[in-house]
């Protein structure tokens, strides 16, 4: 079965609809799936509910489709750097689901493995928990959390070969692995795609089993907070 495509567009032809699912990788700007939000982007397509850690910042990454309205409900754990985020969810026009980011992984790992809800002691006690099944285990309070499942996952790696085996770099493995592992359709976008069996064995990161359809993108790579140290009156 082929998985390389020519572009993002091709890759997410036929799978995009008004509200769906989607998971999309990546840890603040760092492995973000770019090529492929740019697509769901042009795509216009509405009422999207994300899982992602964040949801980018204000003009790039996911901000680009809060920005446009196509993001009806977020599932995240860190959402501080988008002040459209913030003006949309305090004004009713942004749905939220809050996850302690342990938990959020976790959520997503299990909907990856098959397993429809687990109990963690995260939350217990806290706004967190209401609702929400509780059992004992050894004398210790623990609450019910669901695994999670996309309709679509676009993540990003560093690697692939044509069998969709994957390695990833550094802060990029943080959510992609397991998102890749949780959609019904998973597309990858990564920097250089080499020959089968190129790929050491022992350091993929993500089996070809999971993935469905491959990109080789185009990546601006853009910087979430530029700090920079102040030079000392010795240095200059």
């Amino acid at each position: 079965m082929k998985k390389i495509y020519d572009s993002a567009e091709s890759a997410l032809d036929g799978l995009l609809f008004d509200g769906m699912n989607m998971m999309a990788g990546g840890f603040g700007l760092c492995g973000i799936p770019e090529n492929l939000i740019a697509a769901v982007h042009k795509a216009g397509t509405r009422d999207i509910t994300i899982v992602s850690n964040n949801c980018g910042v204000d003009g790039f990454g996911l901000g680009v489709l809060l920005d446009a309205k196509q993001i009806k409900k977020m599932i995240s754990s860190y959402v501080g750097e988008n002040k459209e985020f913030e003006r949309q969810y305090l004004e009713g026009e942004l749905e939220l689901e809050f996850n302690p980011q342990g938990t959020l992984a976790e959520r997503i790992r299990a909907g990856g493995a098959g397993v429809p809800g687990f109990y963690t002691k995260t939350g217990v006690g806290t706004l967190i928990a209401e609702g929400k099944d509780h059992r004992e285990f050894d004398g210790e309070t623990y609450i019910m959390e669901t695994g999670l499942v996309a309709d679509v996952s676009i993540v990003k790696a560093w690697k692939a070969d044509p069998e969709g085996n994957l390695v990833y770099r550094k802060t990029a493995r943080n959510f992609n692995p397991m998102m890749a592992t949780a959609g019904k359709v998973t597309i990858v976008e990564v920097e250089e795609i080499v020959e089968t069996g190129a790929l050491d064995p022992d350091n993929i990161h993500t089996p070809g089993i999971f993935v469905q359809r491959i990109i080789k993108g185009d990546f601006e790579k853009r910087i979430e907070q530029r700090t920079v140290r102040v030079a000392s009156k010795a240095e200059v």
